[in-house]
Order: C-alpha cells, then sequence, then structure tokens
C-alpha cells in the first residue's frame, strides 16, 4: 500500500471520528429547541456537551489540516468549489461557540433567547451542510482538465444532495438524542428517549434509500459491507434505546454513523473527487498526493500525535461521565 492510500485511510479516520463526536452535539444543538421545554431544560441539554464540543472540533481541524498536507490539489479545488458551504459551516460553528460562551453572561431574556436561536440554527445548517458537501463530493461534481471546479452554487443543490443533507440532519439529531439519554436524569432523560425512537425510525425512512441510490451510483463491495453495518447498527440502537440501554443505544448510534461515513470514503476510494465532466479529469489520491517525503514525514508526526489527541479526549469524556438534571441547575442562570 502506497502513502498516498495510507493517508487517504487516515484522512477518512479523522473524518469518521469528526462526524462520529461532531454529530451528536449538533443534535444536541437541534434538540435545544425540539426536546427542551424551557431554559432550565435547555441548559441541562447545553451541560452534556459543554466540556466536550470544542474538543470534538479539534477532529475537523486535524482533517482539514491533513488533507491540505497530504493532498494539496484536493484541498485547493475542494475549498474553492464549495466555498459558499464551507464558508457558512465556518461562520456558524464561530456563532456557536460564541453562543455557548455567551449565553449565560448576561440574565437578560432577549439576549439568553437570541444565543439560544444562534445555538439551534448554528447546529442545524453545518449537520445539513455536511451531508450536502460530502454527497456532492462522491456523486462527483463539474471539474476541469486543469483539476478546477467548473461549475456553481446550483450545481451542488441537486436532489441527490439534497437528500444527503437531511439524512445527516436527521442522523445527527437522533444521535444527540441518544446521547441526550445517556447523559440526563429524570423527565428530560424519558423524553430523550421517545424521541429518539422518532428520530431513529425517520433516520432509516431517508438513510436507507441514500446509501442504496449511493452503493447503486458508486459503490463496490467494500461499501456494501459497510452499508449493511450501518442499517444492522441503527436498527440495533432502536431496540437498544426501547429497551432503556442508553450506553448500548449510543455506541450503536455511533456505529452507524462512522459506518454511514465510511461507506461514502469505500465508494469514494481511489478518487478523492470524481469529475461530472469527464471521468479522466477527476482527481484521484495518487494525482492530488503530496510528495512522498512529504507524506513520510507526516506519517512519523501522525503516530506520534494521533495517539495522544485519543489519551487525552478519552479522558475528559471519563471525567465528565455523569448524568446532569435540572435538579443540577443553579436558579438564576
Amino acid at each position: 500500500m502506497h502513502l498516498h492510500d495510507v493517508w487517504f485511510l487516515l484522512i477518512a479516520f479523522l473524518w469518521t471520528g469528526y462526524f462520529f463526536l461532531e454529530g451528536f452535539d449538533f443534535g444536541i444543538g437541534v434538540l435545544t429547541k425540539l426536546l427542551a421545554r424551557d431554559r432550565t431544560e435547555r441548559r441541562v441539554l447545553i451541560n452534556t456537551i459543554g466540556p466536550v464540543w470544542d474538543g470534538n472540533e479539534v477532529w475537523l481541524i486535524t482533517a482539514g489540516g491533513a488533507t491540505f498536507a497530504a493532498f494539496p490539489d484536493w484541498y485547493a479545488t475542494l475549498f474553492s468549489g464549495f466555498y459558499l458551504p464551507l464558508l457558512a459551516v465556518l461562520v456558524c460553528l464561530i456563532l456557536r461557540g460564541v453562543a455557548f460562551e455567551y449565553r449565560h453572561k448576561r440574565p437578560e431574556d432577549r439576549w439568553q433567547r437570541n444565543w439560544e436561536h444562534a445555538i439551534f440554527w448554528c447546529s442545524l445548517l453545518p449537520a445539513f451542510l455536511w451531508g450536502a458537501i460530502f454527497a456532492n463530493l462522491v456523486h462527483g461534481v463539474p471539474i476541469g482538465r486543469d483539476g478546477n471546479y467548473a461549475g456553481g452554487l446550483s450545481d451542488l443543490l441537486t436532489p441527490y444532495a439534497l437528500l444527503g443533507g437531511v439524512v445527516t440532519l436527521v442522523l445527527f439529531t437522533f444521535h444527540g438524542a441518544v446521547f441526550a439519554a445517556l447523559k440526563t436524569e429524570g423527565d428530560i432523560r424519558t423524553r430523550a428517549r421517545r424521541y429518539a425512537a422518532g428520530l431513529g425510525l425517520a433516520t432509516a425512512v431517508v438513510a436507507v434509500p441514500f446509501l442504496v441510490w449511493t452503493q447503486g451510483d458508486s459503490g463496490n463491495a467494500r461499501s456494501l459491507v459497510a452499508v449493511v453495518i450501518a442499517v444492522l447498527a441503527l436498527a440495533a440502537a432502536l431496540i437498544m434505546n426501547q429497551r432503556g440501554r442508553e450506553g448500548w443505544a449510543f455506541g450503536l448510534s455511533g456505529v452507524a454513523v462512522a459506518a454511514a461515513v465510511a461507506m461514502l470514503f469505500l465508494a469514494l476510494f481511489p478518487e478523492v473527487m470524481p469529475s461530472s465532466l469527464d471521468p479522466a479529469w477527476s482527481l484521484t489520491a495518487a494525482s492530488a498526493a503530496s510528495s512522498p517525503y512529504t507524506l513520510k514525514i507526516m506519517t512519523w508526526v501522525g503516530v506520534i500525535m494521533m495517539p495522544l489527541i485519543m489519551a487525552y479526549q478519552a479522558w475528559t469524556y471519563w471525567v465528565f461521565r455523569k448524568r446532569i438534571g435540572t435538579r443540577h441547575i443553579p436558579a438564576a442562570h
């Protein structure tokens, strides 16, 4: 296996980890308007991800940096062609982070309500846009002979891409509901399980057609295995949620997220950006990669840093593993 293939797999792993982790806190952000009945319950939901949401975004930064260093042509074409949706994601992530930190700084109702709106919309939009972006990435976009994006915004708004966006939005919200059931207590925990049941069924309704469409359009034997795992994990997560086994349900919903993302990358490989104009103009892992020396240096850095990052995050989740409820929220918040 060549180093550029190894780095394609590592980047796929980083994106999978990002969607596994950021997926549930996007879901929590959406649920602050759907599940929470009052400001105290919204605070409970926000506190479930308060210690970890910024650490989850490290995976996005690492994935973007690794793509820039290992596949500069892929990075250049992706970030120029998808400039507007990626800019929208970036703005949402910035506002969302500010909202988490500023919401409780002042007691005025209007102040807190506006930041709560920001948390909701800046969780919902990235959850949708990431699905649309990756659907386009797998399905193919107009790339010219020179390797540059040759289309416009309308070329990214295909039915397939929009369905991909709906899938990630509903899937992440389901993942968040299961996480809420795992991390909360009392009435909000019971309602989170009930919401997770409905959202899981809604996920199946939109995700199965999308995965079948992707498999039929771009899939192979490897991606088919990932499709089967994703569907079985989603079904098992629903069963565990129904039985009140929140830990198992969360783990299985995470497997469903990871398998769905892995399916996209397995369907994509060995290409990194297929051209819808001419297959010969597609960017591949080999053609878009940096020099072997650069990849070799990056491999040593990755071998040292990745275990440290994963160990630190695992420790963070262990420290903040306890459930919280409305009784933990001070009267003035």
